[in-house]
C-alpha cells in the first residue's frame, strides 16, 4: 500500500488563491484546482469540501492578510461573485472596510486595478 503523501493546506490554499485569481471563480474548474493543488479531486473534497469552500477559504485569508498592491482576487470576487454570493459579499466588504485606513487614495486604487483589469486579454492573469 502506498504511503500516503503530507499534505500542507497553507500551501494549498495559497496554491487555488493563485488560480482564482488568475482565472476567476467562474472560470476556475475544480480539475484546474486539483492540477495545481497536486492533489486528488476526493482530497480536495475532504480538505475543503467544495469548490465554494474552498473559494470562501482563499478569500477570508486574503482579506485577513490584505496586501496593498495586489487587490486582483478581491476585485475579481467583487465582480463576480458578491452580487450573488452573500457570503462573498461580506467578505468583499470586509476587505475594502481593512483598506480604508491604510489607503489615502482608496477610490483611485480601486479604479486603477479595474482598468487594468479590463484590459487584461484573457490569457493573462
Amino acid at each position: 500500500m502506498a504511503r500516503p503523501r503530507s499534505f500542507d493546506e497553507a500551501v494549498a490554499v495559497r496554491a487555488a488563491a493563485a488560480v482564482f485569481a488568475a482565472r476567476g471563480y467562474e472560470g476556475t474548474s475544480v480539475d484546474d484546482l486539483v492540477t495545481a493543488l497536486g492533489i486528488q479531486r476526493g482530497s480536495l473534497y475532504a480538505a475543503f469540501g467544495s469548490k465554494r469552500a474552498l473559494y470562501l477559504r482563499v478569500l477570508g485569508d486574503h482579506v485577513q492578510a490584505l496586501p496593498d498592491d495586489d487587490l486582483t482576487l478581491l476585485l475579481r470576487a467583487a465582480v463576480e461573485r458578491a452580487p450573488v454570493d452573500d457570503d462573498v459579499a461580506v467578505l468583499v466588504s470586509a476587505g475594502f472596510d481593512r483598506l480604508r485606513p491604510t489607503t489615502d487614495d482608496l477610490p483611485g486604487l480601486l479604479g486603477r486595478e479595474l482598468i487594468a483589469h479590463a484590459t487584461r486579454r484573457p490569457e493573462e492573469p
